[in-house]
């Protein structure tokens, strides 16, 4: 039943897109605060993705090379399809929303949606630091479980001051960019992949392409929790980086949100698989980067998200105050992460919390469409 609800709610994302670029491809989407297209591309690559990008794939490779389900294609190729490409349809379908129809008809204001958004918001900006803090020890060895949960406390603590004002996050957007470039870059030079191994790395994930359909509908357990996750993201993404949006045609903002996010991850993707292919580990301070964008890609993910629910629901710095702002959202983004690590609360539970309602705020559209039609007029 559950893959029926998955696979059905793509297959309608797939075909709302397709509607939104036919009928609305020529219309012109401008946000809140709308930013430069670095800028841009910079809050939406490093809201949009989380540390799962960095510490992931290296132990995602032995297991897409060995399982039979996985066997249509290539690891990197496999890899590339959970995270680039075609997933950031997604978000192509929030941000739309929210650029053109939201500010029409104010659906997200009904108490209700509002409260449910909200519990989406919060819930899966918890599932980022319940990752960091499991797969941690990956990247910190020895570390004692006690120096897990306090480093979590202190980039959950910056991730949450870092919030208070949005030249933060914006700052904490273009640092994080360049700095998964060194990243990569340095990466390469360490696997000794040269320009021809790059290349040959490429053309293997450039098979996806040929398989993509294999991608739109879940063919595995894990390929379906991807997809959750996705949908999980997809909403609060789409509200926060609309506010930025500066100008882009829905076709333009389509072909950005496809290609530019997968250009990075592609190259990051094919130096680690270099780094796999020849067995290479990672240690000293290459491990350390490693770790420091990890951490700085959670605190980017956090503050986002953070920022996004405080300011939809007036929990903000004006008016909590300070000490109360950052005490009562550490506690409460602490609480959560905890409770994904020690009870079966899971991230699959919130993508079908968001299937749900996107089949509301669809059929709150149709019920208003007449409004949003002489909107339209006007």
């Amino acid at each position: 039943m559950t893959d029926l609800i998955l696979s059905s709610a793509v297959v309608l994302l797939l075909m709302v897109s397709l509607l939104l670029v036919l009928r609305w491809g020529d219309v012109i989407l401008r946000g809140e605060m709308p930013t430069r297209f670095f800028a841009f591309f910079a809050i939406l690559f490093t809201s949009g993705l989380d540390v799962g990008l960095i510490i992931f794939p290296l132990g995602e490779f032995p297991v897409y090379a060995t399982e039979a389900v996985y066997g249509f294609t290539n690891p990197l190729a496999i890899e590339f399809g959970f995270w680039g490409f075609f997933i950031w349809l997604f978000y192509f379908v929030t941000t739309f929303y929210f650029c053109v129809v939201e500010p029409r008809l104010q659906l997200f204001e009904m108490p209700w949606v509002k409260w449910i958004n909200n519990a989406i918001v919060i819930t899966t900006c918890a599932f980022t630091g319940y990752l960091f803090l499991t797969y941690l020890p990956d990247y910190l060895p020895g570390v004692t479980p006690l120096q897990q949960y306090l480093i979590v406390g202190l980039v959950l603590m910056a991730a949450v001051l870092s919030s208070t004002d949005i030249r933060y996050v914006k700052l904490l957007s273009l640092s994080s960019t360049w700095l998964f470039f060194v990243l990569i870059l340095l990466v390469w030079q360490f696997s000794g992949l040269g320009f021809r191994g790059l290349a040959d790395n490429l053309s293997q994930l450039s098979q996806y392409f040929g398989k993509i359909h294999e991608f739109v509908l879940p063919f595995s357990d894990y390929h379906a929790f991807y997809l959750f996750w996705w949908f999980a993201w997809s909403i609060m993404i789409g509200q926060f980086v609309a506010r930025f949006v500066g100008g882009l045609r829905t076709w333009q903002l389509l072909l950005a949100l496809l290609c530019i996010p997968s250009i990075p991850i592609a190259l990051w993707f094919s130096v680690l698989f270099g780094v796999y292919e020849r067995g290479i580990e990672i240690t000293g301070l290459l491990n350390g980067l490693m770790l420091l964008v990890g951490v700085v890609f959670v605190v980017n993910s956090l503050d986002s998200l953070t920022r996004l629910y405080t300011g939809n629901l007036n929990w903000t710095v004006d008016e909590l105050g300070m000490r109360k702002y950052v005490t009562f959202h550490w506690l409460l983004l602490y609480t959560l992460i905890l409770l994904y690590r020690f009870t079966p609360f899971q991230i699959e539970w919130i993508g079908l919390v968001v299937i749900g309602l996107y089949l509301l705020i669809t059929g709150l559209i149709i019920r208003y469409r007449r409004e949003l039609q002489t909107a339209d007029a006007n």
